[in-house]
Protein backbone atom coordinates (compact mmCIF):
# COMPACT_ATOMS: atom_id res chain seq x y z
CA UNK A 1 0.00 0.00 0.00
CA UNK A 2 1.39 3.42 -0.95
CA UNK A 3 1.64 5.66 2.12
CA UNK A 4 1.66 9.28 1.07
CA UNK A 5 -0.26 11.02 3.82
CA UNK A 6 -1.16 10.72 7.46
CA UNK A 7 -4.62 9.63 6.35
CA UNK A 8 -3.11 6.60 4.60
CA UNK A 9 -1.18 5.72 7.76
CA UNK A 10 -4.31 6.09 9.88
CA UNK A 11 -6.17 3.74 7.53
CA UNK A 12 -3.44 1.11 7.97
CA UNK A 13 -3.65 1.44 11.77
CA UNK A 14 -7.46 1.27 11.65
CA UNK A 15 -7.36 -1.97 9.66
CA UNK A 16 -4.97 -3.47 12.18
CA UNK A 17 -7.19 -2.38 15.07
CA UNK A 18 -10.32 -3.81 13.36
CA UNK A 19 -8.64 -7.17 12.83
CA UNK A 20 -7.54 -7.27 16.47
CA UNK A 21 -11.05 -6.35 17.65
CA UNK A 22 -12.61 -9.12 15.53
CA UNK A 23 -10.18 -11.67 16.95
CA UNK A 24 -11.05 -10.59 20.49
CA UNK A 25 -14.79 -10.83 19.74
CA UNK A 26 -14.37 -14.35 18.34
CA UNK A 27 -12.43 -15.44 21.42
CA UNK A 28 -15.10 -13.94 23.72
CA UNK A 29 -17.84 -15.82 21.83
CA UNK A 30 -15.99 -19.13 22.18
CA UNK A 31 -15.51 -18.55 25.92
CA UNK A 32 -19.21 -17.72 26.40
CA UNK A 33 -20.27 -20.85 24.49
CA UNK A 34 -18.00 -23.05 26.65
CA UNK A 35 -19.42 -21.56 29.85
CA UNK A 36 -22.99 -22.08 28.63
CA UNK A 37 -22.28 -25.71 27.77
CA UNK A 38 -20.75 -26.31 31.21
CA UNK A 39 -23.75 -24.68 32.93
CA UNK A 40 -26.20 -26.88 30.99
CA UNK A 41 -24.24 -30.01 31.92
CA UNK A 42 -24.32 -29.08 35.60
CA UNK A 43 -28.06 -28.42 35.41
CA UNK A 44 -28.68 -31.89 33.97
CA UNK A 45 -26.58 -33.53 36.70
CA UNK A 46 -28.51 -31.76 39.46
CA UNK A 47 -31.85 -32.73 37.89
CA UNK A 48 -31.27 -36.49 37.36
CA UNK A 49 -28.72 -37.23 40.05
CA UNK A 50 -25.82 -39.62 39.71
CA UNK A 51 -25.86 -41.54 36.43
CA UNK A 52 -23.83 -44.47 35.20
CA UNK A 53 -22.43 -44.41 31.70
CA UNK A 54 -23.52 -47.36 29.56
CA UNK A 55 -20.77 -49.32 27.81
CA UNK A 56 -20.25 -48.21 24.26
CA UNK A 57 -18.51 -50.42 21.75
CA UNK A 58 -18.57 -48.12 18.74
CA UNK A 59 -17.37 -44.57 19.16
CA UNK A 60 -17.24 -41.72 16.71
CA UNK A 61 -14.53 -39.11 17.12
CA UNK A 62 -15.91 -35.67 16.31
CA UNK A 63 -13.42 -32.93 15.56
CA UNK A 64 -14.23 -29.54 16.98
CA UNK A 65 -14.35 -26.68 14.47
CA UNK A 66 -11.06 -24.87 14.06
CA UNK A 67 -10.84 -21.54 15.86
CA UNK A 68 -11.31 -18.40 13.81
CA UNK A 69 -8.03 -17.28 12.19
CA UNK A 70 -6.22 -14.41 13.86
CA UNK A 71 -4.44 -11.82 11.73
CA UNK A 72 -1.06 -12.62 13.29
CA UNK A 73 0.94 -10.98 10.48
CA UNK A 74 -0.92 -7.71 10.93
CA UNK A 75 -0.30 -7.87 14.67
CA UNK A 76 3.40 -8.44 14.01
CA UNK A 77 3.42 -5.48 11.59
CA UNK A 78 1.85 -3.23 14.20
CA UNK A 79 4.34 -4.33 16.83
CA UNK A 80 7.20 -3.73 14.40
CA UNK A 81 6.03 -0.15 13.82
CA UNK A 82 6.04 0.48 17.57
CA UNK A 83 9.55 -0.96 17.86
CA UNK A 84 10.78 1.06 14.89
CA UNK A 85 11.72 4.11 16.95
CA UNK A 86 14.02 6.55 15.14
CA UNK A 87 15.92 9.18 17.06
CA UNK A 88 15.92 12.88 16.16
CA UNK A 89 19.15 13.32 18.11
CA UNK A 90 21.24 11.02 15.92
CA UNK A 91 24.35 12.86 14.63
CA UNK A 92 24.79 12.14 10.92
CA UNK A 93 27.32 14.82 10.03
CA UNK A 94 30.25 12.40 10.02
CA UNK A 95 28.42 9.84 7.88
CA UNK A 96 27.36 12.03 4.96
CA UNK A 97 29.58 12.49 1.92
CA UNK A 98 30.48 16.16 1.81
CA UNK A 99 29.38 16.77 -1.75
CA UNK A 100 26.86 19.34 -2.93
CA UNK A 101 23.93 17.10 -2.03
CA UNK A 102 25.25 15.41 1.13
CA UNK A 103 24.79 11.87 -0.16
CA UNK A 104 25.17 8.77 2.02
CA UNK A 105 26.57 5.29 1.54
CA UNK A 106 27.19 2.64 4.16
CA UNK A 107 30.74 1.49 4.95
CA UNK A 108 31.80 -1.02 2.32
CA UNK A 109 29.56 0.48 -0.35
CA UNK A 110 31.64 1.97 -3.19
CA UNK A 111 31.28 5.52 -4.41
CA UNK A 112 30.26 4.07 -7.78
CA UNK A 113 26.96 3.05 -6.16
CA UNK A 114 25.99 6.63 -5.29
CA UNK A 115 27.21 7.80 -8.68
CA UNK A 116 25.00 5.22 -10.40
CA UNK A 117 22.10 6.11 -8.12
CA UNK A 118 22.49 9.81 -8.97
CA UNK A 119 22.50 9.03 -12.70
CA UNK A 120 19.28 7.01 -12.49
CA UNK A 121 20.91 3.59 -12.70
CA UNK A 122 18.00 2.13 -10.72
CA UNK A 123 14.37 2.74 -11.63
CA UNK A 124 12.32 4.33 -8.85
CA UNK A 125 9.74 1.74 -7.80
CA UNK A 126 7.79 3.62 -5.14
CA UNK A 127 7.74 6.98 -3.38
CA UNK A 128 6.43 8.66 -0.26
CA UNK A 129 5.61 12.35 0.14
CA UNK A 130 6.09 13.65 3.68
CA UNK A 131 4.79 17.15 2.91
CA UNK A 132 2.34 18.46 5.47
CA UNK A 133 3.23 15.93 8.17
CA UNK A 134 4.51 16.87 11.61
CA UNK A 135 7.94 15.55 12.54
CA UNK A 136 6.64 12.62 14.62
CA UNK A 137 4.10 11.69 11.94
CA UNK A 138 6.74 11.82 9.20
CA UNK A 139 9.11 9.65 11.24
CA UNK A 140 6.54 6.88 11.73
CA UNK A 141 5.35 7.07 8.12
CA UNK A 142 8.90 6.85 6.76
CA UNK A 143 9.84 3.91 9.00
CA UNK A 144 6.73 1.99 7.91
CA UNK A 145 7.33 2.86 4.24
CA UNK A 146 10.94 1.59 4.30
CA UNK A 147 10.05 -1.57 6.22
CA UNK A 148 7.22 -2.58 3.88
CA UNK A 149 9.20 -1.74 0.73
CA UNK A 150 12.14 -3.87 1.90
CA UNK A 151 9.85 -6.78 2.80
CA UNK A 152 8.36 -6.60 -0.69
CA UNK A 153 11.80 -6.76 -2.29
CA UNK A 154 11.85 -3.19 -3.65
CA UNK A 155 15.28 -1.63 -4.17
CA UNK A 156 14.91 2.00 -5.29
CA UNK A 157 12.60 4.54 -3.62
CA UNK A 158 12.01 8.27 -3.66
CA UNK A 159 11.41 10.17 -0.42
CA UNK A 160 9.99 13.67 -0.83
CA UNK A 161 10.71 15.88 2.19
CA UNK A 162 10.38 19.34 0.62
CA UNK A 163 12.83 22.22 0.42
CA UNK A 164 11.60 23.96 3.55
CA UNK A 165 10.59 27.13 1.71
CA UNK A 166 7.38 27.28 3.70
CA UNK A 167 9.13 26.90 7.07
CA UNK A 168 9.88 29.86 9.37
CA UNK A 169 13.00 31.55 8.06
CA UNK A 170 12.76 29.34 4.97
CA UNK A 171 15.06 26.87 6.71
CA UNK A 172 14.57 23.19 5.92
CA UNK A 173 13.45 21.37 9.08
CA UNK A 174 12.35 18.00 7.77
CA UNK A 175 15.22 17.48 5.31
CA UNK A 176 18.04 16.93 7.87
CA UNK A 177 15.74 14.76 9.98
CA UNK A 178 14.95 12.55 6.99
CA UNK A 179 18.71 12.16 6.40
CA UNK A 180 19.13 11.09 10.02
CA UNK A 181 16.19 8.67 9.99
CA UNK A 182 17.28 6.98 6.78
CA UNK A 183 20.82 6.42 8.05
CA UNK A 184 19.39 4.74 11.15
CA UNK A 185 17.47 2.24 8.97
CA UNK A 186 19.62 -0.86 8.42
CA UNK A 187 17.72 -1.60 5.20
CA UNK A 188 19.12 1.58 3.58
CA UNK A 189 22.37 1.11 1.63
CA UNK A 190 22.70 4.61 0.21
CA UNK A 191 20.84 7.74 -0.82
CA UNK A 192 21.46 10.80 -2.97
CA UNK A 193 19.65 14.03 -3.75
CA UNK A 194 17.12 13.53 -6.52
CA UNK A 195 17.66 14.95 -9.99
CA UNK A 196 16.03 18.31 -10.73
CA UNK A 197 13.28 16.58 -12.71
CA UNK A 198 12.53 14.27 -9.77
CA UNK A 199 12.37 16.78 -6.93
CA UNK A 200 15.89 18.17 -6.71
CA UNK A 201 16.83 19.43 -3.25
CA UNK A 202 13.36 18.56 -2.01
CA UNK A 203 13.70 14.79 -2.43
CA UNK A 204 16.06 11.84 -2.02
CA UNK A 205 16.55 8.70 -4.09
CA UNK A 206 17.12 5.79 -1.71
CA UNK A 207 18.71 2.40 -2.42
CA UNK A 208 17.68 -0.51 -0.18
CA UNK A 209 19.46 -3.77 0.53
CA UNK A 210 18.09 -6.78 -1.33
CA UNK A 211 15.08 -8.25 0.48
CA UNK A 212 15.06 -11.70 2.08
Amino acid sequence: MKINTLQDLKQVKKKLADAHEKAQAAEAARTAAARLKEAEANLFTRAVGVVKRMPVNDQVRISLPAPAPVATQRQKDEEAVLRDALSDGFDVSSLLDTDESLSFRRPGVGIDVTQKLRKGGWSIQREIDLHGLRSDEARVALAEFIRIAHRQGLRCLRVVHGKGLGSPGKTAVLKPKVHSWLIQKNQVLAFVQAKATEGGAGALVVLLKPGN
